[in-house]
């Protein structure tokens, strides 16, 4: 006898939980892209305005002036909120996988002493006092759920790490990127971020267990797996995938396919217990070591990532910011000093490894100052902090607002350290690798 499996139907979306999001989308992803154009023009990343959509719809100015259309419009309701964060966690995979995507991996291969002393120096000095510094912050920039030692290592986490995206943009409007410091910052920042996301997923993977050293094996032997299938099975597969691929005439095929590869990696590693994520930054990784991405096709997946789905992440992440917490004198002074040893420790460690490396004392100087630029990495690792609840509302403005400077402050420093500089060509004979998204 044949049985059947009768689903019961799944309820829409109401009509009126359809139009607010409808709404949100509208009106955050146009006032992300009308302010990110005027920062832009103002000098500033894109990534500012596009966060201060967010932070005007939310509780800083919205909420507090007209709190019953701040209410009606982005209502406490997790249902709700849900719609608007999976459209968020699409466009992070996404932006994060095309970034490494983008990455020439052969550059690290090229600088490999240069670029080994400063990515360590980079990213050890900034870690270590991070965590110390995370253990002497106050417990009102701490969830309640979450241990010190855990909150401690987030905070060491979110300061070592750099931003491709940023960096490769400011080096491009300088006109560094095929001289040979520019390659030198984007092969450091490819460490500090490679190394980054793997710190985040371990942690974030213990998020539930508690961080305890017996918790750690897990996720460790996780990590060790993921990135033994990456390199055996992953490469091939995705060689075989984009040679396939790149057959369609059609750009949008094409494209289509690798966003089919970022989101499958995303789901590989969740399904472990790790962040998406990393997931998503190691298939863009394969994609770029396969040397076969079109393209047409990259250029169609960035249009639709950069034009669309990142100020839509960012616009969200600034609904989160709420910058009456300031006020508070705990808050603003912990704010205060978590930016100077940011700043301070990611500057002296690049800095110790550029000298390390037998590199000049300019480009030490250079180095600590791109390297210094946090921008799209740290928002990105703020939000997953607020999502696994180690980060409070608090702490998570302190991140953010750190993530904004430090990205307005590193382009005039570099700039000040390579005029003390004497312009040195990448070398004619080698290819400079993209920028990041």
């Amino acid at each position: 006898m044949t049985s059947i499996l009768v689903m019961a139907p799944v309820a829409s979306l109401a009509g009126h939980q359809l139009l607010l999001f409808l709404l949100q989308m509208g009106l955050l992803l146009g006032m992300a892209v009308l302010l990110g154009v005027l920062a832009t023009r103002l000098g500033m990343p894109a990534v500012v305005g596009e966060l201060a959509a967010g932070v005007l719809f939310g509780p800083t100015l919205m909420h507090r002036i007209v709190p019953s259309l701040s209410d009606w419009l982005l209502p406490y309701d997790a249902n709700q909120m849900h719609l608007l964060d999976a459209v968020g966690q699409l466009g992070v995979l996404l932006l994060v996988g095309s970034a490494g995507s983008q990455l020439d991996l052969r550059l690290i291969r090229r600088h490999r002493r240069g670029v080994a002393w400063v990515g360590a120096g980079a990213l050890i000095v900034p870690l270590g006092v991070g965590i110390v510094t995370g253990l002497l912050l106050p417990h009102a920039l701490r969830s309640a759920s979450t241990d010190r030692a855990e909150f401690a290592v987030f905070i060491g986490v979110a300061v070592c790490i750099s931003a491709i995206p940023v960096i490769a943009s400011a080096l491009m409007q300088m006109g560094l990127f095929d001289q040979t410091i520019g390659q030198l910052i984007m092969g450091s920042a490819a460490v500090d971020d490679i190394v980054g996301w793997l710190l985040l997923s371990v942690l974030s993977a213990t998020a539930t267990t508690g961080f305890r050293m017996g918790a750690l094996g897990k996720p460790l032997g996780y990590l060790a797996l993921i990135l033994l299938v990456t390199v055996t099975v992953g490469r091939p597969v995705v060689r075989a995938v984009l040679r396939l691929a790149n057959a369609s005439p059609n750009p949008g095929s094409r494209a289509a396919v690798v966003v089919v590869l970022l989101l499958l990696c995303g789901a590989g590693t969740q399904a472990l217990g790790m962040e998406p994520i990393l997931g998503a930054f190691l298939g863009g990784l394969l994609i770029s070591s396969s040397r076969l991405l079109d393209l047409s096709a990259s250029l169609a997946l960035r249009t639709v990532v950069l034009a669309v789905l990142a100020p839509l992440f960012f616009a969200t992440a600034g609904l989160r910011v709420d910058l009456g917490l300031l006020g508070k004198p705990a808050v603003l002074g912990s704010g205060l000093a978590l930016l100077a040893v940011a700043v301070a420790s990611k500057f002296v460690g690049s800095y110790l490894g550029a000298r390390i490396g037998r590199l000049s004392h300019w480009q030490g100087v250079a180095l600590g100052a791109g390297l210094n630029a946090r921008g799209v990495v740290e928002l990105i690792v703020a939000v997953v902090g607020l999502r696994l609840d180690v980060l409070n509302p608090a702490s998570y403005t302190v991140i953010v607002l750190i993530a904004v400077l430090t990205s307005m402050m590193a382009p005039p420093l570099l700039r000040l350290a390579v005029s003390r500089m004497p312009a040195e060509p990448y070398g004619s004979s080698e290819k400079p690798i993209r920028a990041g998204s």
